[in-house]
């Protein structure tokens, strides 16, 4: 089930917003502050964010911006009635996904979601493992596992091309110092934590091979 936090002072709304999105299967939780969100999100995980930016003590905009600087990489989208090109222009900058201007049919949101987020189309395998190339969400045995933002980058490339071979500069290039050296002892830990095979093609690059 995708889990959703909801940024959106306007109770009324975000209460309308929540029941009709969980009507549609997904599970939410709701901030009405932007300091709620940080408390939220450190105690759990989400799949997607929908941000409102006029929000009390701490807007929509650095919200993101304050999620992204801390290495959060999950999916938003910005509901807001602002329609200025500098405002919708700063939302991108900031790496939000989408932007749906208020007032706006809850359907049209659903519509942008499912269009963007089919989770049961990108889901990806490999043994015990579940991952999410969209959301970047790894499960095992439906334990959510994190990886730093470098293996997290690798075993990205990995699973998103599963029984090919990526390059091994393309991997190196995720790393701050990058060197053969290094990108072997980033390999050996992904194995080790993830319990997967993860093959060498000589002179040629890596591979997780999905027999």
């Amino acid at each position: 089930m995708m889990k959703i936090l909801l940024l959106e002072d306007d109770k009324i709304l975000c209460e309308s917003l929540r029941e009709f999105l969980e009507l549609e299967g997904y599970c939410v939780d709701v901030a009405h502050r932007g300091p709620e969100v940080f408390d939220l999100t450190f105690k759990k995980k989400y799949d997607l964010y929908i941000l409102d930016v006029n929000v009390p003590e701490v807007d929509g905009f650095d919200v993101l911006a304050s999620l992204k600087e801390a290495g959060d990489e999950t999916p938003a989208i910005y509901i807001t009635a602002l329609t200025d090109l500098s405002s919708i222009s700063r939302g991108f900058e900031l790496g939000a996904e989408d932007y749906v201007k208020k007032p706006f049919d809850p359907e049209e949101l659903v519509i942008r979601i499912k269009s963007k987020y089919r989770q049961d189309d990108t889901l990806l395998y490999y043994k015990d493992l579940c991952y999410n190339p969209i959301t970047r969400v790894l499960q095992k045995e439906s334990q959510t596992i994190g990886l730093g933002e470098v293996q997290q980058n690798i075993f990205h490339e990995l699973m998103v091309h599963q029984n090919k071979i990526v390059d091994s500069y393309i991997l190196m290039d995720f790393l701050e110092n990058p060197s053969a050296n290094a990108l072997r002892v980033n390999l050996a830990k992904l194995k080790n934590k993830l319990d997967i095979e993860i093959k060498n093609i000589r002179g040629q690059g890596y591979m997780i091979e999905n027999i």
